[in-house]
């Protein structure tokens, strides 16, 4: 039954809207009723006690912020009369002693179909890599993509060349401005262009950046991990890498971060030094011979079983919304606890989003070194924000506040729904790889690619991307799966959103069922099936410069 209101803990004192309320609108939720005063939008919030200054704002159990002015019941909150505000937390504070672990009987003898590595991890995807080791092999990496993508049949972004042909015949006909204006363009056909040469081969990624040289040298150091983090990759079968020679990120710091990852690396990796082989087209040659012999040996692997375990799971949202928290977020915190139970992996990251519930996930952490690296790295990121003028409650978008996301702690309570109730197994710090099955926590911006590209880095092999507001973010190698909080984004944008739990808002499902949904979708994601920013050939990889990014 769709309710008008939520109430998310029993300890908040505010309700959440879950449709627009009109002044005047009695509202009930567990006997209690309140009168809207003023108009309450959808996803906002109305508090359900009277609060003066300075008074505490909860939901979700958590302090997310506090009067600013006078609020009366029935009334709603703003960025105007409330402000951002958290508790203060401990690492030494006493530690949750028992996980409640869900029944996992049904997915026990689920397997997936997936690539195995040498190194015993297993891939959701085989995908072959060209990566640039400095900004200026960028335009290499560019004539690398033409030559070989379309051929390769691996073609995969809409063209709208046509409509861009009509347009000029249209002028050359002697069209106005408004004519054309007023012109509904034909739809430009989507699919590849050609049969795929290696069936096994589901792509080959470029991964262009902005880094390598310049900056400071620790940038360079830590790009090298994020693209070790790639290369390493259980859905990566191989790489092509080219060094101009004189930068920053040097080809031995690139092969040392590999051999953190995987001392004994065993996949095929083609390195080429510009500086060294000297033409333009020499390189390019030597690359495409490589490369295309790297992809014969890529088309030898084939998808096997492969027990749940060896999932490893990202855990991203973002254009996120006032529902977020309360049907998207929640029921992918209970795939992760599924998962956890199974002996899988999952990554939580987006540190400025977990402002406010670092106590709680302090008194998760398995161990006080665990806790005292997490507050750590906390603090740390917090005092970095300030000491540039900023801070995390400047995190929240203006799409945020616009769809009831007022404050950093109020995003950040929701947000952090995403990570279940399970132990926290592990913090890492950005680009560190996961190493044991459970909860890690990685320290990452909350900006959407940065924080994704690094989720897979540290070796998720599929993200679930919750979104309120609709983005369409992809990544080069791992499927990243968007999970709409709504129903009106799943109607609105069913061309990038996979799954819908609008329906918890709607009343027609549960938490835990939406969640046993989403898993049920990841094992059929997990072996093969396309999801839309695959479809689109949304290959976003942005690596985090170790600034001030929120």
């Amino acid at each position: 039954m769709k309710h008008l209101v939520a109430k998310i803990h029993p300890d908040d004192n505010v309700l959440v809207a879950l449709t627009d309320l009109p002044i005047g609108t009695p509202v009930t939720w567990d006997g209690i009723t309140v009168t809207t005063t003023e108009k309450i939008p959808a996803k906002h919030k109305l508090a359900l006690q009277f609060l003066a200054p300075g008074d505490p704002v909860h939901m979700y159990g958590v302090l997310v912020g506090k009067a600013r002015e006078a609020i009366g019941v029935g009334g709603l909150l703003t960025t105007g009369n409330m402000r951002h505000a958290t508790d203060s937390y401990d690492e030494h504070h006493q530690r949750r002693a028992e996980w409640p672990v869900p029944d996992v009987s049904k997915w026990q003898e689920r397997t997936f179909m997936g690539f195995h590595r040498a190194d015993g991890s297993v891939g959701t995807a085989n995908y072959w890599l060209v990566i640039p080791l400095v900004f200026c092999e960028n335009r290499n990496i560019q004539v690398l993509e033409e030559a070989l993508v379309n051929d390769l049949g691996y073609a995969r972004r809409k063209s709208y060349q046509p409509q861009t042909q009509e347009l000029i015949s249209l002028m050359q006909a002697g069209k106005s401005v408004e004519e054309i204006l007023a012109t509904d363009l034909h739809s430009a056909e989507n699919g590849q262009h050609k049969p795929k040469l290696f069936p096994n081969v589901d792509g080959i990624r470029f991964l262009s950046h902005e880094g390598g040289c310049g900056g400071i040298r620790q940038d360079a150091q830590t790009l090298c991990g994020l693209l070790a983090g790639y290369i390493t990759h259980p859905n990566v079968a191989g790489a092509t890498v080219l060094s101009l020679g004189c930068q920053n990120a040097q080809v031995s710091m690139l092969q040392d971060e590999i051999n953190k990852r995987s001392s004994n690396f065993q996949k095929p990796l083609y390195i080429l030094e510009q500086q060294k082989i000297g033409t333009e087209e020499a390189l390019v040659s030597t690359a495409l011979r490589q490369t295309f012999a790297g992809l014969m040996l890529a088309n030898q692997q084939t998808r096997q079983p492969a027990p749940l375990s060896k999932l490893c799971i990202g855990l991203e949202c973002g254009g996120s919304d006032g529902f977020s928290g309360i049907s998207a977020n929640p029921a992918v915190g209970h795939v992760s606890d599924l998962l956890v139970a199974l002996g899988g992996s999952v990554i939580l990251a987006e540190f400025p989003e977990l402002c406010g519930v670092e106590q709680e996930l302090v008194d998760r952490s398995v161990n006080t070194a665990t806790a005292e690296r997490f507050s750590s790295l906390m603090k740390a990121y917090g005092d970095s924000a300030v000491a540039v003028g900023s801070g995390f409650d400047m995190n929240p978008s203006p799409g945020n506040i616009r769809d009831g996301l007022i404050t950093d702690a109020m995003k950040s309570a929701g947000a952090a729904r995403k990570g279940g109730s399970s132990p926290v197994v592990a913090v890492l710090d950005y680009p560190e790889p996961v190493t044991q099955p459970g909860l890690n926590l990685l320290c990452t911006p909350g900006n959407d690619v940065e924080s994704t590209t690094a989720e897979v880095g540290s070796g998720a092999t599929v993200v679930l991307f919750t979104t309120g507001l609709g983005t369409p973010t992809g990544n080069p190698i791992a499927p990243v799966v968007k999970i709409s909080s709504n129903t009106a984004l799943a109607k609105r944008m069913p061309d990038i959103i996979d799954l819908n739990t609008g329906t918890v808002i709607d009343g027609e499902e549960t938490i835990e069922q939406a969640g046993e949904r989403i898993l049920d979708y990841v094992v059929r994601v997990a072996s093969g099936e396309e999801v839309a920013a695959v479809r689109h050939g949304q290959t976003d990889f942005i690596p985090w410069k170790r600034g001030v990014s929120l």
